[in-house]
């Protein structure tokens, strides 16, 4: 995959609002600080097409990038902010359900957790909640540079086994600074564009 172009186009939060398009949509979620903006500048080689916000947890609505004027990366405000109160976490909950239920165009999930720490509960909760709708995931393990080779072992297997993936579950490990992990999410988002045009032309 080559990026050729990648623009911020809207955010939104109900499906009404949501841009209009037949191509396929990515969702990268996580807890705040995890790293996303960073792994989605990687990924799009931009340096702050994605931004990260003065008062984490504040901004509750999803950010839609196009992606070569073909497909759209969706981006997720962090869950787990301490200071987020009850009522907001429970929109946030209602926001995110109802595009994952409802939005045909999303096609894979990528949950970022952090790889130097065993998953925190909320990391467990959003996998278990993606998984309960049948949408496919690749679990990214972001910061690796900050891990020592000697304990990357230990850190990917305490990820496996909090999260309870299985040989078919997809785990990449990525540094945003040494930009590891980069191809393999490549591959693992060009099968999922292959796969739907193939569906489509059935």
């Amino acid at each position: 995959m080559i990026i050729k172009s990648a623009e911020f186009i809207k955010s939104a939060v109900k499906l009404v609002d949501m841009p209009e398009h037949e191509g396929v949509e990515f969702l990268f979620c996580g807890r705040s600080n995890v790293g996303k903006s960073s792994f989605i500048n990687m990924l799009t080689n931009r340096k702050k097409l994605a931004k990260t916000s003065s008062n984490p947890g504040k901004t509750q609505t999803l950010n839609f990038f196009l992606i070569n004027d073909d497909f759209y990366l969706v981006d997720v405000p962090g869950y787990g902010f301490a200071n987020v109160s009850k009522s907001v976490k429970a929109t946030f909950g209602k926001m995110i359900e109802n595009y994952v239920v409802n939005r045909t165009n999303l096609k894979m999930a990528f949950l970022l957790v952090d790889f130097r720490h065993k998953p925190t509960e909320d990391d467990c909760l959003m996998y278990n909640f993606l998984k309960h709708y049948n949408l496919p995931i690749t679990v990214i393990a972001t910061k690796s540079d900050k891990i020592k080779n000697s304990e990357r072992a230990k850190c990917k297997k305490t990820i496996i086994e909090t999260l309870k993936l299985g040989e078919n579950d997809k785990l990449i490990i990525t540094s945003s600074e040494k930009k590891e992990g980069l191809g393999l999410v490549y591959t693992v988002m060009d099968d999922v564009l292959e796969n739907n045009k193939i569906a489509l032309i059935e």
